[in-house]
């Protein structure tokens, strides 16, 4: 378990070097100007610095700013929206074109208030980038929109470059962890966009240091292998606020490589593991990469 010292203290290398350059501030008046919302300040994810500042991307969150879901390990606001903005994926397509992005991730907060868990304005801002930014990649982050397949078609239909659900912890510590969503249903989520469109890539995370065994983590890595997923990414739980679940572990940077070795030996395509490792962290080159090794099992 962890020990106060444990709770308060980061590892030396979970620091974070803050960069608030032009790129930073000029993206971050951007976003603000297009009334629009990033999961890279809603998360309080680790590299959003690292990615506004440096790599200049950013991951769209649309549907507004409040998730009608109260997952005990994410800090985006938890309530019941009401907006439903028609006009955002216009805004998130011209977005893009401005920032002149070679990979566009977007990701929704879960709107259970809605009866295709907003699957319609995914798919929409999905065509809107099409449509404006052909060169584009996209990368999508649905919720499992209460595991209804018609919500799911709607967005595969759209083709989307690579769809990304994540499972985020073990079987075990699910109930706890994530409000409303089940460790099976996400794993039927992925199997059936594979099964509506085999040539796209899914993927899928997990967050580590939550009291998860070894064990637990390599069966989950099974568990996604056997619904067909391929690509995975392992990160270290970092804890947003008093109110969210204490860190349990933190793991170091080596239990990361063997995790990545192992995972990569259960075939998926392509992995990143890491302490600051995130679902949309560089995803850019995991989309490049899981295509390249698609295309190389094809001629060999």
């Amino acid at each position: 378990m962890a020990t106060k010292e444990e709770h308060v203290r980061k590892p030396e290398w979970l620091k974070i070097k803050l960069n608030t350059n032009e790129n930073y501030t000029g993206l971050k008046k951007m976003m603000r100007e297009k009334n629009l919302h990033t999961v890279c300040e809603e998360a309080r994810c680790p590299n959003i610095h690292e990615c506004w500042a440096v790599r200049r991307t950013a991951t769209f969150m649309i549907l507004g700013e409040v998730c009608t879901r109260a997952c005990r390990f994410c800090a985006v606001k938890t309530g019941l929206p009401t907006e439903l903005d028609w006009e955002e994926p216009e805004r998130v397509a011209d977005s893009v074109q401005l920032m002149n992005l070679k990979h566009a991730v977007i990701t929704v907060v879960a709107r259970d208030d809605l009866k295709d868990g907003g699957a319609g304005v995914l798919a929409e801002t999905v065509r809107a980038i099409r449509r404006k930014n052909p060169l584009t990649t996209i990368e999508v982050l649905p919720s499992d929109m209460g595991g209804v397949e018609e919500n799911l078609r709607m967005v595969m239909d759209a083709k989307p470059d690579i769809l990304n659900h994540n499972i985020e912890t073990v079987r075990s510590l699910t109930p706890r962890v994530r409000a409303r969503a089940k460790y099976d249903r996400s794993l039927e989520f992925l199997r059936r966009a594979k099964e509506m469109q085999p040539d796209i890539p899914t993927k899928s995370s997990i967050m580590l240091g939550l009291g998860e065994t070894k064990e637990e983590i390599i069966e989950t890595m099974d568990d996604l292998r056997a619904n067909n997923v391929d690509i995975m990414t392992i990160g270290q739980y970092l804890q947003p606020t008093k109110k969210h679940l204490k860190v349990q572990k933190y793991y170091h940077p080596k239990e990361f490589d063997e995790l990545k070795e192992i995972a990569l030996s259960k075939g998926f395509s392509h992995v990143e593991a890491g302490p600051l490792v995130r679902s949309s962290y560089h995803a850019d080159e995991q989309v490049n990469a899981a295509k390249k090794n698609e295309a190389d099992s094809k001629t060999s």
